[in-house]
């Protein structure tokens, strides 16, 4: 499966680029995204006397993408993103360390101002793709587990221009609802970073 998300992440990269060498104009024809991302993961415990926000428990990671910009103001995007949260436990009388990771791989469109001589450069994107989540438990033989399913990212943020090859993002908020073990997670993320063109 791993394998899978690379070669995917590969491919989206990929095509912005290609299609970047042949286009003319006054607008930056690709971004490529790197930073670092926190996730507000629905543990989806569904108990009624915890309210929305003591559901979430807090998965750090990274975030990168790729828009292929078609125009000045719309794009094509592909964007991966993990994120990772470790939790201490007893089974038995046995002490054990659960490892969750959470990989989300998603696509779909991009809304920015990408003029070459913008400066401030708010934006919009709605993906959707899928998410695959896996348990690793130390201290015991034999469990785990890992399952995939829908995943959407629904938000946006503001970059800021720093030089004709780099831009800041200093804040990007997202919707991320995830559809795993048969219920949906409403999780909320947020990131900071750098823009290449």
């Amino acid at each position: 499966m791993r394998k899978l998300f690379f070669a995917a992440l590969v491919i989206a990269c990929a095509a912005p680029l290609a299609s970047a060498q042949t286009a003319g104009g006054d607008y930056n024809k690709y971004d490529i995204y790197a930073g670092f991302s926190h996730n507000r993961v629905d543990v989806g415990f569904n108990d009624p006397n915890q309210n929305f926000l003591q559901n979430r428990e807090g998965f750090n990671g990274f975030e990168a993408a790729a828009t292929g910009n078609l125009s000045r103001y719309f794009g094509v995007k592909g964007d991966y993103a993990f994120h990772r949260k470790t939790f201490d436990d007893t089974f038995g009388t046995t002490a054990v360390s659960v490892r969750n990771d959470l990989h989300t791989l998603v696509g779909g469109v991009e809304v920015k101002d990408n003029a070459t001589e913008t400066k401030v450069k708010p934006f919009a994107h709605a993906l959707a793709g899928f998410t695959h989540a896996t348990s690793n438990v130390t201290g015991i033989t034999g469990l785990g587990s890992g399952e995939t399913g829908f995943s959407a990212v629904i938000g946006g943020g503001l970059d800021f221009r720093v030089s004709p090859r780099f831009d800041v993002r200093a804040i990007q908020f997202d919707y991320n609802p995830t559809r795993l073990g048969g219920t949906t997670q409403n999780n909320f993320r947020f990131g900071v970073g750098v823009v290449f063109r």
